[in-house]
């Protein structure tokens, strides 16, 4: 029998936050595969799981996934954890998911911590819909087409963002979002965790005497809905009146 994918969700600052079935799993798999194995070390350390680790990243997806999958395929079971939150979100994870799925290698989700349901449900915006963007692109014209697009959203809109990145992304949102409602929830479950109300404008002037540090994930409200026109009533001086030359009901002036 082949062994068994395990996508496991981490602390996104907190280390309190690993789930007990998390810490089982990574207890009991044959390898840890870790997007920086110096950050996970440090879990590993604090909850003293002994399990090998090894590195899985964007930059050695391609190499190392045929060989976790001939791993798994001898039964051994691998636990993926990105270095924080949930694997696979704005991280490494899914080119080896998918091709394990096409080997018929079991996957089995543990969940946990995410920055984005987190900031979310702290927000004060809505949470009944929304749409989650990741990273704006980085070269300016893709950047703005994609603000442009998502500033006709009418669910809240959620991305992240690098600390050196945020001031010029607050610009552009401001020009295109206007005086909309956004929150910016930094160090989210650490010691400094911070959450910052207002408009866009309001926020760069904050901005203006500090330097914003740590990875950051905006939460923006949608576009407000226009209320619908009331469909207009039939009149007083309005009647009935059957047509004898095609047999049709129409409705002509008084």
């Amino acid at each position: 029998m082949s062994g068994t994918l395990y996508i496991v969700g981490t602390p996104i600052g907190n280390l309190e936050d690993l789930t007990y079935r998390a810490h089982r799993i990574l207890q009991e798999v044959h390898i840890i595969a870790a997007e920086d194995t110096r950050h996970t070390q440090k879990l590993c350390i604090h909850y003293g799981i002994g399990t090998t680790l090894t590195s899985y990243h964007d930059f050695n997806k391609e190499e190392k996934t045929p060989v976790l999958l001939e791993k798994m395929q001898e039964g051994q079971s691998i636990a993926l954890v990105s270095d924080a939150g949930t694997p696979l979100i704005s991280d490494p994870g899914y080119y080896l998911l998918t091709r394990a799925i096409v080997e018929g290698i079991t996957v089995v989700p543990i969940p946990g911590p995410s920055a984005i349901l987190t900031a979310l449900t702290a927000s004060g915006l809505p949470t009944d819909a929304f749409r989650y963007e990741g990273f704006l692109p980085k070269k300016s014209g893709a950047r703005s087409r994609v603000l442009q697009a998502l500033a006709e959203e009418h669910r809240t809109i959620i991305l992240f963002e690098t600390p050196h990145r945020i001031k010029a992304t607050l610009g552009e949102i401001q020009n295109f979002f206007g005086t909309r409602q956004l929150v910016i929830a930094r160090e989210l479950t650490k010691t400094y965790e911070e959450m910052i109300r207002g408009s866009a404008e309001e926020i760069l002037s904050n901005y203006k005497t500090q330097n914003p540090k740590g990875e950051m994930t905006l939460v923006i409200g949608g576009k407000p809905k226009t209320k619908r026109q009331p469909k207009r009533k039939m009149g007083a001086n309005y009647h009935l009146s059957e047509s004898i030359s095609d047999d049709k009901t129409h409705v002509v002036p008084e």
